[in-house]
């Protein structure tokens, strides 16, 4: 029942979070949970790579 979930089901829901990429600077969506990137994901401009489980 997700009505009964409360806080702990916006724990479990991945969210979108755009940060700077520490090599050039380029702005990339990531989705997280927890504060940790939920997949691979790679900046267009320079190749630089988040992986899954990095923080974000």
């Amino acid at each position: 029942m997700a009505i009964l979930d409360g806080c702990e089901a916006q724990k479990r829901t991945p969210v979108p979070k755009e940060i700077k990429c520490p090599k050039c600077g380029e702005w990339m969506e990531v989705f997280a949970k927890e504060d940790k990137s939920i997949e691979n994901v790679k900046c267009e401009k320079c190749g630089y790579e988040v992986h899954e489980g990095d923080p974000v």
